[in-house]
């Protein structure tokens, strides 16, 4: 059974950056490299919003409209480990963000890791 941990929220002033992290584990039939991941968050009162993926193997990002040019994926498959460098948060970014198997968010999602983006 596939799972996944993140880790790196926190409290930032706008402006400032964060590294999220996602530790995979449970890989029985493929390895962490075959699977597409993605990032996807919620904020407060809100429903669960796409943020960016990466593509199976050696990657391949694609990004959210507002988030593009300011997040950055990126994989480490011989951790098993995905990243998500923010820089540039807005408070608007302030979300509980959730990593997830497949390219759109839809798959096995971990317990999230809570980002405040205010000063």
């Amino acid at each position: 059974e596939v799972q996944l941990a993140e880790s790196g929220g926190g409290l930032v002033a706008p402006g400032g950056s964060l590294r999220l992290s996602c530790a995979a584990s449970g890989f029985t039939f493929s390895p962490f490299s075959s699977y597409a991941m993605s990032w996807v968050r919620q904020a407060p009162g809100k429903g669960l919003e796409w943020v960016s993926g990466i593509n199976r193997g050696s990657g391949g990002e694609i990004y959210a409209d507002s988030v593009k040019g300011r997040f950055t994926i990126s994989r480490d498959n011989a951790k098993n480990m995905l990243y998500l460098q923010m820089n540039s948060l807005k408070t608007g970014d302030t979300a509980r963000y959730y990593c997830a198997t497949g390219l759109s968010g839809a798959g096995v999602r971990g317990q999230g890791t809570q980002v405040t983006v205010s000063s």
